[in-house]
């Protein structure tokens, strides 16, 4: 007996009737990313009397952002949050590429055993690091220390992003590096003149993925820093005081920390979604 196949939803509408419903999905789909930023913004130019009070009036102020530029250790949490996701990009780049490149063109022990390293790691939630690491930083005395919090992100960017990486490479036709091999390059020589630039928009991607991923990250900054080496994601929540939720300080600050990662999303789109694509 033959099938009857049915008609698709919204299949018999007419075309314009389609064309706004779908017009209608989008912009519904747009309100509810864009709603909890809109209200942030607001509570961040409201005063601290009219946050729960939105009805009353339409009173906006910039004090809040100029209570949050006079707390020393609001700015030294921004400063300290650039220069960790700064040379967290830097290092684990450095360690990725190489990484994915090896993945990708050497088959052997060495890789085999490279690659069942950084998947066991994958395995498990980088959570349940937290306590370990805590105490590794305490015994080391690198407990409320750049370098402290570095080396976990580092090794989570490795993890993940060394997959990305040989993916990328895989997708790199390697007879321009057989051709460079047998004009006298090196393997190095070969990666550096020829691999390398091939991966310059996929690097350029991974590197504004994992500058946002340690600028974002919380967990880490929380278990392993202290008053020394304050953060913005955790200064953030710091807010949060016996004598109650301060809403106005604490959007005014999320409104500051999305700036700068607004900024490198905005101009980095383009290399993001080349990186993507090979």
């Amino acid at each position: 007996m033959a099938m009857v196949r049915q008609p698709m939803l919204f299949a018999n509408l007419p075309l314009g009737v389609r064309r706004l419903l779908f017009g209608l999905a989008i912009v519904g789909i747009c309100f509810l990313f864009a709603f909890p930023v809109l209200w942030l913004i607001l509570t961040s130019l409201r005063p601290e009397s009219g946050v729960y009070y939105v009805h009353r009036g339409t009173e906006f102020t910039l004090g809040n952002f100029a209570e949050v530029f006079q707390d020393e250790r609001v700015v030294e949490a921004f400063a300290n949050s650039a220069v960790i996701a700064t040379l967290a990009t830097f290092f684990s780049l450095l360690v990725t590429v190489s990484s994915g490149y090896m993945l990708s063109r050497f088959k052997g022990p060495v890789s085999s055993t490279w690659f069942g390293t950084i998947y066991i790691f994958r395995c498990v939630p980088y959570i349940s690091w937290v306590i370990p690491l805590y105490f590794v930083a305490q015994s080391w005395g690198l407990y409320d220390t750049y370098v402290g919090l570095l080396l976990p992100h580092i090794a989570v960017h490795i993890c993940f992003f060394s997959w990305l990486m040989k993916g990328f490479f895989d997708g790199i036709d390697p007879s321009m590096e057989h051709a460079a091999l047998i004009d006298g390059c090196t393997r190095w020589g070969a990666f550096l003149r020829v691999a390398l630039p091939s991966a310059i928009p996929a690097i350029a991607a991974l590197g504004v993925l994992c500058w946002l991923f340690t600028w974002n990250e919380f967990l880490f900054a929380l278990i392993l820093t202290g008053n020394r080496v304050p953060v913005i994601t955790v200064v953030m929540a710091q807010f949060v005081t016996e004598m109650g939720l301060r809403w106005n300080l604490m959007a005014a600050t999320a409104v500051m920390a999305l700036v700068p990662a607004f900024l490198l999303a905005l101009f980095g789109q383009k290399y993001v979604i080349r990186g993507l694509r090979l």
